[in-house]
């Protein structure tokens, strides 16, 4: 399936349109026609974003006639993920411009409107999971601390902060069955309401909890799953019910927030606590620091994609986000459904990160760097990765292609892709407070 948004348009009719532009405006248009050169691609986008900035239609156009020469959906990684920035592009020209664009996205496939995305079944999410570690890194990382974290207890309450639908914990589960002096009994609670971001699947919440109660009942795990009942997520996540949900004193708490704070906005909002004015992603952390777990794990995309600017968003989005597609393009055929699906999903987030701006751009994602430091600034203290989680994250890296890898910066484990980072996982505890890790 093309990204061909005109009808065939010739390298000719692209330079003669062009003739209007500045003499640099001219140059670049004339010297990245046809190029899939990445760092030519870039200078395109931001040309084409500057013109949208200071509503110059006309260059615009123009900007976009060329990309669309470049853009394929069923190309290269470089074609695919042009088309995507230029799906977003043209977006926000619908929003931004006084005057409609004459390009228009009718043959991509698939709607603008996240709400209207594919619903999975549970089987296909497991699939969708599978597909490259940049979910399974974090489970593995994450799950090999709990269990280290959690021994010696008999109880455990994990609160999950996630958007996959409780995939990881049935390898959690197996592994509390075959824990030497028997598993704990394990409850998990997780929110009503999540992100309304990929992956989406076609079974409630509740109906996740039945399946998962059911597998731990096969491996003999004592399994209690909570719902806790909650209102908008973006504006006013439901402090109330997090604090009102009931502890038992000998459980082990563990708090486990994968790819979820930056869904929380980092704006000044008055919560429902009291408290001051403050980014309700600060609130969430000091509430959760204040039912004192034994272990809090934050997992998230390696990237900062919050700039205030748009050129500053299409640079770090264009620089990271090339990972999954040139990582897809190792072992699945260019016009693979899957592969497109994925990359689909991909591409909703470049035009949420593109196209919108204010309430309605909920992709605010801050790099590992960033985000540690907020937390740490809100009263946590890191704790540092074994060398036995380091071998299991390891193991699962081996089942993937050979350019995946691992390293550490600081107290985080990161996933790499050629050497680039694509995924943190970190963990903390509240200070003062002491390591369980040797």
């Amino acid at each position: 399936m093309e990204a061909d948004l005109l009808q065939n348009p010739t390298s000719t009719s692209l330079l003669n349109t062009a003739t209007t532009t500045t003499t640099q405006s001219t140059s670049l248009l004339r010297g990245c026609l046809g190029s899939l050169d990445g760092a030519c691609i870039e200078k395109l986008l931001l040309h084409c974003a500057s013109a949208l900035e200071s509503n110059d239609v006309t260059l615009a156009q123009q900007v976009m006639w060329v990309l669309n020469n470049i853009a394929s959906l069923v190309g290269d990684p470089n074609q695919r993920l042009t088309a995507w920035f230029l799906r977003a592009l043209i977006s926000r020209a619908s929003k931004v411009c006084p005057t409609p664009t004459s390009i228009n996205d009718n043959n991509f496939d698939g709607s603008s409107t996240i709400i209207q995305r594919r619903l999975m079944t549970v089987t296909e999410l497991a699939g969708y999971v599978d597909l490259i570690p940049w979910h399974r890194f974090g489970f593995c990382a994450s799950n090999s601390l709990i269990f280290k974290a959690i021994q010696g207890f008999n109880k455990v309450h994990i609160l999950d902060f996630s958007i996959t639908h409780c995939m990881q914990w049935p390898t959690l589960i197996d592994a509390l069955a075959k824990r030497p002096k028997g598993p704990p009994s394990l409850r998990i609670s997780v929110s009503s309401i999540r992100p309304p971001v990929p992956p989406l699947v076609n079974v409630s919440i509740e109906e996740v909890g039945l399946r998962l109660a059911n597998f731990a009942r096969f491996r003999d795990v004592p399994f209690e799953f909570n719902v806790i009942e909650s209102k908008d997520f973006m504006t006013s996540f439901d402090f109330e019910s997090l604090m009102n949900i009931t502890y038992q004193e000998d459980e082990a708490l563990v708090i486990n927030c994968q790819n979820w704070i930056r869904y929380l906005s980092d704006e000044d909002y008055r919560n429902n606590i009291g408290t001051n004015d403050v980014p309700l992603r600060d609130a969430f952390l000091d509430i959760i620091k204040g039912l004192d777990p034994c272990l809090v794990i934050v997992v998230d995309e390696d990237s900062d994609l919050n700039g205030p600017s748009l050129a500053s968003r299409i640079t770090s989005c264009f620089n990271y986000l090339w990972i999954p597609f040139d990582a897809l393009e190792t072992f699945l055929p260019k016009e693979s459904r899957q592969r497109i699906e994925f990359e689909s999903d991909i591409g909703h987030k470049i035009e949420n990160i593109i196209s919108y701006e204010g309430g309605q751009r909920i992709e605010r994602l801050e790099s590992g760097i960033k985000l540690s430091q907020r937390i740490r600034s809100n009263g946590f203290s890191s704790v540092p990765f074994c060398e036995e989680t380091v071998k299991e994250v390891k193991g699962l890296l081996d089942e993937h292609a050979s350019g995946w890898g691992m390293k550490r910066e600081e107290d985080m484990l990161v996933l790499t892709w050629k050497g680039h980072n694509s995924v943190f996982a970190t963990a903390w505890v509240p200070s003062p407070c002491g390591s369980f890790v040797d």
